[in-house]
């Protein structure tokens, strides 16, 4: 397999930066980094964005997450490895994935769920991250980006 072409993020100025100024943004505002990288794995698992999967595994890796939880997350809801904030999180992060998926596209249980584990403005930062991590896996899943190896170097 070959990509289609360069990252359009690579490839127009000012793309990547401004993208990772928004993604810089998200931090510091409560949100744990296992939940952060959890919930952009799972949005690549999603998308099938093997560059995001690939890149959001090592991260849970080096935090020090175990083989279980990184492995059972395409099946979160019937795993017994992750807290209620996490699962809100996950919930939160698969139907603002999915928004076509339903009439109701972020129903009130689930956001009610992810507003009572997180303040506003870590649920502000959720929110964000969500939608930076579909717009990485929107650009490498468009033009095919293949991951490997060199994504070590940015965990």
């Amino acid at each position: 397999m070959q990509p289609r072409m360069k990252s359009p993020a690579l490839t127009l100025p000012g793309v990547r930066d401004a993208i990772l100024k928004i993604a810089k943004a998200t931090e510091g505002a409560g949100l744990p980094r296992a939940t952060l990288e959890l919930c952009h794995t799972r949005v690549g698992q999603i998308n099938g964005c093997s560059v995001c999967v690939d890149m959001h595994s090592r991260a849970l890796k080096k935090l020090g997450e175990s083989d279980a939880r990184i492995f059972a997350l395409a099946a979160w809801r019937e795993a017994p490895y992750y807290t209620e904030p996490e699962r809100a999180a996950l919930a939160l992060a698969e139907v603002e994935t999915r928004l076509s998926d339903r009439s109701d596209a972020v129903p009130d249980d689930v956001w009610n769920a992810a507003a009572t584990h997180f303040s506003e403005d870590a649920l502000s930062a959720l929110v964000t991250s969500i939608a930076v991590a579909n717009l990485w896996n929107r650009l490498n899943v468009t033009t095919r980006q293949l991951t490997g190896e060199w994504i070590a170097e940015y965990v």
